[in-house]
């Protein structure tokens, strides 16, 4: 596989060699050595999820408080979405930029998206599964997000917006300057200091 930093740092895009033949297709679609080399510590995987999700459907942006967040390694096994990692870090040198991948069952790529980062999704097709590996639980009171609709970021969906289906959950949260206002966006400072101490424990170096 290859794996590649997006314009938003501690942010991946894995793309696996696809083995076909007459029977069918293999793929290698995550393996933790590869990861740990790009990232500098192995992701300690502690839950898995998966949504279904149909044609406009919009999925953040999603985030956490740092420590300990949640890393997430992303993948559409059927369908089609255009993935987003948005950096909603404090203190960024790119913070508010965001980056894209499309993830389809065809090129079978992966994002990897580190603590502290924003992720959204867009679905391009209905019924688009998208499984997420993640380095902690789910924890209500530590999760929060920013409007995917918020102007200041600009994500770019490709579709009109009255086609765009979002939860009241996401319609309602702060934009980004507001949810800065508010301090529940996670410190650049902190997430750096988060990555290398995950890194330490892993006796590595970053």
């Amino acid at each position: 596989m290859e794996i590649r930093e997006l314009s938003v740092p501690d942010s991946y895009e894995i793309t696996p060699k696809l083995i076909g033949d007459s029977r069918g297709m293999f793929l290698e679609w995550y393996r933790s050595d590869r990861l740990a080399e790009a990232i500098g510590h192995p992701l300690d995987l502690k839950q898995a999820n998966m949504s279904v999700s149909q044609r406009g459907v919009v999925r953040g942006i999603h985030f956490a408080d740092v420590p300990p967040s949640q890393a997430k390694y992303v993948t559409c096994p059927k369908g089609a979405v255009i993935d987003f990692v948005i950096d909603v870090r404090v203190g960024s040198p790119t913070f508010g930029a965001w980056d894209s991948v499309r993830l389809d069952d065809l090129d079978r790529r992966a994002i990897y998206i580190a603590e502290g980062l924003g992720h959204a999704f867009l679905a391009l097709e209905d019924d688009s599964v998208v499984t997420y590996l993640v380095s902690e639980g789910y924890a209500p009171e530590r999760e929060h997000g920013v409007n995917p609709l918020c102007t200041t970021v600009g994500l770019e969906f490709g579709l009109p917006e009255e086609e765009l289906l979002l939860s009241p959950k996401d319609t309602d949260a702060p934009g980004l300057l507001e949810a800065e206002k508010l301090g529940i966006l996670p410190r650049y400072d902190e997430a750096r200091a988060y990555y290398d101490e995950l890194t330490a424990r892993a006796g590595g170096s970053r």
